[in-house]
């Protein structure tokens, strides 16, 4: 027999649709404030300051090594409220699915959200969800929008309005896995097959990062763009210069050669599991030490710093002794990420 799959039903509010939040949506994302179904979820917040923000995730392929559409559209999500400094509290999830989606894989992103957001501690309390023709979709695209509490001495960090020269620049790990991950399977290229995603929820090691230096000046999460798209944006921003040195940029060295054979910069690769920081220079090394003690700051690297000279530019010291350049990308290097 055949698999069953999404129909244009499961999106037309009968019973159909009824029977897929019933029994697939709830049943892995079942908690109190979802179990009423209203139009709205009713939430308790510490405080009275949030940080709010929403993200939509059209990632193909929808299965990659070291992650999946529904992990993405969780940790991506957690990430942006855990780098303004909030500690991530609820989240929604709008999914539009194509006709002739296996409900098989449905229920293994579904599964894939509800290990995820357990593992975070959050709770996915209101949804939506629709259904398009086959043709005018690509399997499935998820829309999570996260809610989280924001302590008043963290209000500037995603602002970096303290950023100052001879602040020092880190970031926790190596560049470019999930954009190199996802590129080789979507081409299905035979070589470097250990790559993998770096998808992952960022709030703990933030955590304690915070918990030792609450003065962290500035923190965002290197997506779309990468590593290169973060710092042009900062000193543009603050009027500073940046000065990153290539020698102690961390790129596992199978990325590195994968962008080298298909003529990218790790520089620019999406990462879907990296923090950049910006945090006082006396703060730097024993941030750098806690990062380095936690599963996802092993490889953690302090890449560059903050200077009073070249406003408003990024330069990098390259391996070879010469300076280089570092502006926005032009064009998309890598399309459908994230």
């Amino acid at each position: 027999m055949e698999e069953p799959r999404i129909m244009l039903a499961h999106g037309g509010g009968g019973s159909l649709m009824n029977d897929l939040i019933r029994n697939l949506f709830i049943r892995y994302f079942a908690n109190p404030v979802l179990s009423e179904q209203s139009d709205s979820a009713v939430v308790r917040l510490p405080g009275d300051r949030i940080s709010f923000t929403t993200d939509s995730f059209v990632v193909d392929p929808i299965f990659f090594p070291g992650g999946d559409i529904g992990k993405l559209a969780v940790c991506g999500t957690l990430n942006d409220l855990a780098v303004s400094g909030a500690r991530p509290l609820y989240l929604s999830v709008s999914f539009i699915l194509e006709e002739g989606l296996l409900l098989s894989d449905l229920e293994r992103i579904v599964q894939s959200m509800a290990e995820t957001v357990a593992q975070a501690g959050v709770s996915i309390v209101a949804g939506d969800t629709k259904v398009v023709p086959k043709g005018k979709g690509d399997k499935v695209f998820i829309t999570t929008t996260g809610l989280g509490f924001l302590p008043e001495e963290f209000v500037e960090i995603s602002s970096g309005n303290t950023i100052r020269p001879g602040d020092i620049i880190l970031v926790n790990g190596s560049l470019g896995d999930h954009g190199i991950a996802v590129l080789l399977q979507r081409e299905s290229f035979q070589f470097h097959s250990s790559i993998q995603s770096d998808c992952a929820d960022l709030y703990s090691v933030i955590r304690e990062v915070l918990e030792v230096c609450p003065t962290v000046r500035f923190m965002r999460d290197a997506t779309r763009g990468g590593l290169a798209t973060v710092l042009c944006e900062v000193a543009e921003k603050r009027r500073f210069g940046i000065e990153l040195d290539e020698e102690q940029i961390p790129v596992h060295p199978a990325v590195a050669e994968a962008c080298e054979m298909l003529g990218m910069d790790p520089l620019y690769i999406a990462n879907e599991g990296k923090v950049v920081l910006v945090v006082p220079e006396k703060d730097a090394k024993k941030v750098l030490e806690v990062m380095r003690n936690h599963p996802l700051g092993s490889n953690a690297a302090w890449v560059g710093r903050v200077t009073g000279e070249y406003p408003g530019k990024v330069i990098m010291k390259t391996k070879l002794g010469g300076t280089r350049w570092i502006d926005y990308l032009t064009g998309d290097q890598l399309p459908r990420i994230c």
